[in-house]
């Protein structure tokens, strides 16, 4: 038995489409009727569609029908429909196997249902025919309209470009079939652009149509449409908006607004004061506007300018100190330029703008200018009271000229007038103060507040005013046996005069020794030697010890009040062990020994400062020592251990008679010694 299944379509179109595994009844007579559908007939069953327009939207919609070809028409058949969506979205009417949609269908939610149809017999409730399967595809009609769904849509593309630079892309989507015809095919049109931009229709590519400037637009807005069915009529539409900016390229040099600026400067103000600013503008932004001021003519070098990279301002600055009364104004120009310029626009900055400016110097009172940063005048010791010492000099810097006033501070000996003569009010003493150093005040009379100071360095020279002193007091101790010609006693003196050379000294007996033929003094110029000049000796006692009171102590008193503590003392016992403690050496001859000090003379030299110092050394040696005694008294000690140059004095080691000594060697040591050789060669010869 076949079953058949009417189909109604939009246009009322019965449609008879024969139900799947339909087979003959032997009991049934199969009835012939006319198909008007399209049957695929696949392993032996029959494979129906049936297509319903989307587009149906009332509460039930006749889709088609199923019949089997053994039903008589007496409602003795009963018909079910089984499946996703029946019951649900489709219907059917078991009497006459009518099939009805009960709501609207979407392709775009779902394209396609698999329904089963099936026939039974009310009298027996067996089913006639077996299940059949068929489908009911939904068809598209162009119901949804282009939409764009990366919106929305921005887009940079620097200023000054070519015509055809690529902006950007939009792209949109249709939800409709694209295999059922044009619903989805879309075509792209500028609503809104020109004549900037332009819209490729198929690609949905925004491309430049002309160069734009930034600085007179930096952003637009286009609008793009997209229209379905390749804009035909009764096609659908969507819109967007795509928002371009301009970025920024240096096409632009800085510019000066202002032509002149005017500025104004103090004399006082110190290098490197800020003294004002200049401005230059740029329309680019960003790093395109970052400049650099610099100065173009300045003949005077007095003034520079440096870049502030945070407000792109240019400050002026002082380079020199300046002078109003040298020069009150001055006239500068400066340029500007970008910091960042590629190669491609150097074209747009082959010339840098420039501005001029002028500035004036503003006038301060100024303190006294002296002449010169210090004075050193010379002026000699003993001049009497108002003697001229020097003349400083110093003027206001200021038009005004104010006179000037002088001080002299911190000194009772110089007065200075106001006209800078500089005079002695004390005597001066050299050997008291060789220097002065003193300080220089100079007053404004106008304005007293306005004050300088310079250095005065006064040098009292010297004159010989002061006689030669023995360097210390000297105590000589000689033996009473000691041999004629034997040296005993160098001493030496000092001149507190200053000398440009060395001080020489000219030494003798005072007037009541000179008839004391006991002792001679030898002028060394320096150091004298003091000998002792027996003409007649008397016989030597080799043990003097046994017929005299001989102390074992030799005391020395310096001063007077000092008591015990105050003197200084010599064990004779241990200067005796000492001497017997020496490796006994052969007695050295006068000659020997002059010749020994005229060695030791040549190292120390005549000079009284190396006296001075060796008594400031012992001084200050006293004054530190926390357990001297506190006595103002001088311990010196020439010579310690195994005696002094000059030897022995005493007589006990004397195994060579000076009879015998030859003193001729001594008019080899130059012209100073010839009276010292003939005074001892005859000395020789009286006694010979």
């Amino acid at each position: 038995m076949n079953c058949y299944l009417l189909l109604r379509f939009m246009l009322g179109i019965p449609l008879l489409w024969p139900c799947l595994g339909a087979t003959e009844n032997s009991q049934t007579k199969k009835v012939k009727q006319p198909v008007r559908s399209h049957l695929r007939v696949k392993r032996g069953w029959v494979w129906n569609q049936f297509f319903v327009p989307e587009e149906m939207n009332t509460t039930s919609h006749h889709i088609g029908r199923l019949r089997s070809d053994l039903d008589n028409g007496n409602n003795s058949f009963q018909y079910k429909l089984l499946g996703a969506g029946a019951g649900s979205t489709f219907i059917i009417d078991e009497r006459t196997g009518d099939i009805y949609a009960i709501q609207k269908l979407d392709r775009e939610e779902r394209s396609l249902y698999i329904l089963r149809a099936q026939v039974i017999d009310i009298t027996t409730g067996r089913a006639v025919e077996p299940e059949s399967e068929f489908v009911i595809k939904v068809s598209d009609i162009n119901d949804n309209e282009p939409k764009f769904l990366d919106e929305p849509y921005e887009a940079i593309v620097p200023e000054m470009s070519p015509e055809g630079t690529l902006v950007i892309q939009v792209t949109a989507s249709d939800a409709d079939d694209p295999s059922s015809g044009n619903n989805a095919r879309l075509l792209y049109s500028l609503l809104q652009g020109q004549p900037y931009f332009s819209v490729e229709p198929t690609t949905g590519v925004i491309r430049i149509s002309s160069k734009m400037d930034r600085e007179l637009q930096d952003e637009y807005w286009v609008i793009i449409q997209a229209k379905d069915m390749i804009g035909q009529p009764g096609a659908l539409s969507g819109t967007t908006s795509v928002l371009i900016k301009l970025s920024d390229v240096n096409d632009n040099k800085p510019i000066f607004k202002e032509s002149l600026y005017r500025l104004t400067v103090s004399e006082s103000a110190p290098t490197g004061t800020s003294i004002g600013t200049i401005m230059a503008y740029d329309n680019d932004i960003g790093e395109n506007a970052e400049m650099d001021y610099s100065i173009e003519e300045d003949d005077s070098q007095t003034f520079d300018i440096i870049t502030n990279h945070e407000t792109q301002e240019g400050i002026v600055i002082l380079k020199k100190k300046v002078d109003f009364e040298h020069q009150n104004h001055y006239g500068i120009r400066a340029k500007v330029k970008n910091h960042h310029v590629p190669e491609q626009l150097m074209k747009y900055h082959t010339e840098a703008s420039t501005t001029f400016i002028k500035i004036q110097v503003e006038d301060v009172d100024e303190p006294p200018l002296f002449l010169l940063p210090y004075y050193v005048f010379e002026v000699f010791e003993e001049t009497p009271q108002g003697s001229f010492v020097g003349v400083v000099s110093a003027t206001d810097p200021d038009n005004r000229k104010s006179p000037i006033r002088y001080s002299i501070t911190r000194s009772e000996v110089f007065n200075i007038d106001d006209n800078g003569t500089i005079t002695t009010s004390n005597s001066l003493d050299r050997e008291i103060s060789a220097w002065y150093n003193l300080s220089i005040t100079a007053t404004e009379k106008y304005n007293i507040e306005q004050i300088s100071s310079i250095p005065l360095y006064v040098q009292v020279l010297n004159i010989n005013d002061h006689a030669p002193e023995f360097s210390q007091y000297y105590e000589t101790y000689v033996c009473e046996n000691a041999g004629s010609g034997q040296v005993i006693q160098t001493v030496s003196a000092v001149d507190r005069d200053e000398s440009i050379e060395e001080h020489h000294f000219y030494f003798n007996l005072s007037v009541e020794d000179t008839n004391n033929s006991s002792f001679t003094i030898i002028d060394n110029q320096g150091f004298i030697f003091l000998t002792l000049g027996l003409k007649q000796r008397r016989k030597q006692i080799l043990f003097p010890e046994k017929s005299e009171d001989f102390r074992e102590n030799i005391f020395q008193y310096d001063d007077e009040g000092g008591g015990e503590e105050d003197t200084e003392a010599f064990d004779i016992a241990e200067l005796r062990s000492s001497t017997i403690m020496r490796e006994r050496k052969t007695r050295k001859t006068t000659s020997a020994e002059i010749r020994s000090l005229y060695r030791q003379s040549l190292q120390v030299g005549p000079d009284s400062a190396i006296f001075r110092k060796f008594i400031l050394e012992k001084l200050e040696e006293a004054n530190t020592d926390p357990c001297a005694p506190p006595f103002d008294s001088l311990q010196t000690y020439a010579f310690e251990g195994t005696g002094s140059l000059a030897g022995s004095l005493s007589s006990l080691e004397s195994a060579v008679s000076d009879q015998d000594e030859s003193y001729d060697y001594l008019n080899e040591l130059g012209p100073r010694f010839k009276r010292l050789a003939c005074m001892f060669g005859s000395a020789v010869q009286s006694n010979n």
